[in-house]
């Protein structure tokens, strides 16, 4: 056959466990960082459109 090699079996349980024991701090991070710009925004709206009509 063309492709008769073993494919690669994969990372091991020790490389697995090293990745997920340093967990995802840049996925939470990032949607830190997303919901800080949302309320950012949406203060921002609150005192720039909602306080000025209301007066």
């Amino acid at each position: 056959m063309i492709n008769s090699e073993e494919p690669n079996a994969g990372p091991d349980d020790a490389t697995v466990e090293r990745i997920v024991s340093e967990g995802p701090s840049g996925a939470i991070a990032l949607a830190g960082i997303a919901t800080a710009i949302v309320v950012l925004i949406w203060v921002l709206f609150y005192l720039l459109v909602f306080i000025p009509r209301s007066g």
